[in-house]
């Protein structure tokens, strides 16, 4: 490169311009070795004696700082220059600089993000060759409305994030979909983010972060189990082709990004090869990943600058001059070739080159790329006139794909009735070694979508809870680490597993009961009978016995009818008259109204056949009701029950009650906000020995053989107590929920959704 100033273009052909670096990357981003080739290119294409040299004079930033631009500026400004190129990645220093320009008349050629805020340059304006902020918004929108995701989460790595994707935000309040926008912090760790992301269940995430940043995101999305096919990222950095994600990436993410090269360029081949070879003599470190954005943008910015200039140079005479920061002196020949940029048709290393009246780049394509194990695949591309031309992509679901052909691990567990051994399953291997509910629901829809299927029981033996690190155990364990395509089992749907993972349509209702086992009273004895009646009432009984007997006495003793002659027809006992109701009558003719035998007594006067009336028919009913009562007293042993309810079995420590270790509730208890259920699961997380069980088996012989209470399923109570008569349902249901299938989260076994499995097994249910 050649230092200092140039007098007229038109005398010695000289085209003097200045590109400012801001490169402090360990291996460089080619952009020095860019503009010596444009320089190159540009002297070989130009030849005769009219030619038009080129001298690019390149000033380094050390970092983003106004003052240090500012004085790099002043250096500039008194050697003469056509333009100022950059720099590429520093907005602080590319404000400046534009401002600068705009006070000289020096058009600024940026190659850098859009500076946001936008600052208002009154006297005059630059031009940029990379996307504007309005552009790479609707290029968004557009692969959004493409694919269809009204939801979508926004995660940014500086504040000026919405600023920069305003357009983006706008057109979300307009169509009033959804869009959660998360800032990174100071220590850019996007662990808490992408959490709160897959608790949400938002599929569509775009970060706007530079590259290095959107792998620490894509790496640690990769750790969460965020890179299925139920994600779909899109990456703002326009270095996409840059990031190596073969450790992030597998056969089933969808990662989409942008580029802006032009590989059919016919210096492509040469400029790529170029940088290739001075990053092996220069560097260290692994493969050459590809050329950055920025370097083509510089050999582009080179050519830009001097097409203008000989488009200019033909229709006036121009020249450089030394100018200064501290005089008010300008370049008179800015404005004019300012104008010229604007018109300046151009293809280059990024695509088609032009300009609207707002020094915006206009009439260019961004390659839209999917990023594969070794690289990327190109399924679009989007035009500057906001139209939108997709290919074929593992993002555009294919709803006539189905399972046919496909082999699919299931994860079960072991659990009367729904997935049992069979008697003889030692002799027998595979699927065949099992039998129950769930295992023909299995074979059924395996029939179904013709699909293929092997059983695995779950190497830990649990349904699935969280680990205090964020790792799930059990069968939710195994879907998440893609050990297992299906769980397929009594397997509760519930609001923490769904945040992992996804279920189909319930296909058993139930909810959380208590079971305890029968309490049998004492065996029949000798005074067996008297049971239909408490003690109580056999007393009033005998009182009221003996008051109808006294009160007969009386009655008879004070009627003149109950006054008679015996023999009558002995003259010397005419006078003399008895009465039959004496004391011992008296006593045995209500005895014999009792046991419904009747007495040669007959009452003969009114009042004692009133009161005789009155005992019979009490004795009618007191006799009728002990019949009824008595064989059941005999026969049913009568059922003691010491609890009734959750809260009864709070209340008391004399029963013991627990849940399966691991399982779902387990997790409703220690997760309930009711101030009962949270008594319950203190007191079953700190009873010691421990109060859980390993299996439903275990918890039922606890039940039989102690004072426990075993806390499971409705369905699992239900069969169990159908199969051992001893054993009851304490109270009604602590909560509603169902059983439904397992699934890793979004994409499995290459389904493209989960959509074919609802519909599927929804008819199947129906039918």
């Amino acid at each position: 490169f050649h230092p200092g100033s140039r007098p007229l273009l038109r005398q010695n052909g000289w085209v003097s311009t200045t590109a400012i670096l801001d490169d402090q990357s360990v291996c460089g981003r080619g952009e020095r070795l860019a503009l010596a080739l444009a320089r190159e290119n540009i002297n070989s294409v130009f030849e005769g004696p009219s030619r038009a040299r080129v001298e690019v004079d390149i000033f380094e930033l050390q970092k983003d700082s106004q003052y240090e631009t500012t004085d790099t500026m002043c250096q500039i400004l008194p050697k003469g220059v056509v333009s100022v190129i950059g720099p590429a990645s520093s907005p602080a220093s590319g404000s400046t600089v534009s401002h600068i320009c705009g006070e000289k008349e020096i058009p600024h050629v940026k190659i850098g993000p859009e500076e946001t805020p936008k600052l208002p340059y009154l006297r005059f304006a630059s031009v940029s060759l990379y996307p504007s902020n309005e552009d790479l918004s609707l290029a968004i929108g557009a692969i959004l409305r493409s694919f269809s995701y009204p939801t979508a989460s926004l995660i940014c790595a500086k504040a000026e994030c919405l600023l920069r994707l305003e357009e983006l935000v706008r057109r979300f309040l307009i169509s009033r979909e959804t869009l959660s926008v998360r800032m990174l912090d100071e220590s850019l760790d996007p662990t808490p983010l992408l959490k709160e992301i897959r608790d949400d269940k938002v599929a569509t995430i775009i970060i706007d972060a530079n590259a290095s940043i959107s792998y620490l995101i894509l790496q640690k999305a990769s750790e969460l189990g965020m890179t299925s096919a139920f994600y779909k990222y899109i990456l703002t950095t326009m270095d996409f082709p840059l990031l190596r994600l073969d450790d992030v990436v597998d056969d089933q993410s969808n990662i989409v990004g942008f580029s802006m090269f032009n590989s059919s360029h016919p210096f492509y081949l040469e400029f790529i090869r170029s940088l290739n070879l001075s990053w092996r003599e220069g560097c260290e470190l692994s493969p050459y990943p590809g050329p950055a954005l920025s370097s083509a943008l510089m050999f582009d910015a080179v050519h830009v600058v001097v097409g203008a200039v000989r488009e200019l140079n033909r229709s006036q005479e121009i020249g450089v001059k030394s100018l200064s920061c501290t005089t008010p002196q300008i370049w008179q020949h800015g404005t004019s070739l300012m104008n010229y940029l604007r018109m300046v048709e151009y293809d280059g290393l990024t695509g088609r080159v032009e300009f609207n009246s707002k020094g915006q780049r206009t009439n260019y394509t961004l390659r839209i790329l999917e990023k594969h194990h070794g690289g990327h695949k190109e399924i679009g591309i989007w035009y500057s006139n906001n139209t939108l031309a997709m290919n074929s992509t593992s993002l555009d679901i294919n709803m006539s794909e189905t399972l046919a052909n496909k082999t699919l691990i299931v994860t079960t567990i072991l659990e009367n009735p729904y997935v049992m051994h069979k008697s003889n399953y030692q002799e027998l291997q595979g699927n065949d070694r099992y039998q129950g509910f769930c295992v023909d629901m299995l074979r059924e829809l395996s029939d179904m979508l013709k699909f293929s299927f092997r059983i695995k029981l779950v190497d830990d033996g649990l349904y699935g809870a969280p680990e205090p690190n964020g790792s799930w155990t059990g069968m939710v364990g195994e879907l998440i680490n893609r050990k297992a395509d299906l769980a397929v089992a009594g397997f509760t749907i519930t609001s923490e597993r769904e945040k992992v993972i996804d279920f189909s349509k319930p296909f058993m209702s139930l909810g959380i009961s208590i079971l305890y086992r029968v309490h049998l009273g004492r065996k029949p004895g000798y005074f067996s009978f008297l049971d239909p009646f408490s003690p109580a009432v056999w007393l009033f009984m005998l009182l009221a016995y003996l008051a109808v007997s006294c009160v007969l006495f009386l009655a008879a003793r004070l009627s003149p009818y109950e006054w008679y002659n015996p023999h009558p027809c002995l003259m010397g006992r005419k006078d003399m008259l008895e009465n039959q109701y004496t004391l011992g009558n008296s006593l045995w003719f209500p005895v014999g109204g009792f046991m419904q035998q009747g007495s040669e007594i007959m009452p003969r006067a009114l009042s004692t056949r009133c009161v005789s009336g009155v005992w019979w028919a009490f004795t009618l009913i007191i006799i009728s009701s002990y019949t009824a009562n008595l064989a059941a007293f005999l026969t049913v042993q009568r059922m003691e029950v010491p609890i009734e309810s959750p809260d009864d079995l709070a209340d008391q420590t004399n029963i013991q009650y627990g849940t399966i270790q691991g399982g779902s509730t387990m997790t409703f208890f220690m997760n309930s906000r009711y101030q009962t259920y949270q008594r319950m699961w203190n007191y079953m997380h700190s009873k010691q020995p421990s109060v859980f069980v390993k299996s439903t088996e275990e918890g039922i012989a606890r039940v039989v053989n102690s004072k426990y209470a075993f806390l499971l399923e409705s369905t699992m109570n239900e069969y169990h107590r159908r199969l051992n008569c001893n054993l009851t349902q304490i109270g009604g249901l602590l909560d509603t929920k169902g059983y439904g299938i397992g699934m890793p989260l979004g994409d499995m076994s290459g389904w493209p959704t989960l959509q074919p499995l609802t519909c599927m097994y929804n008819w199947y249910l129906l039918r």
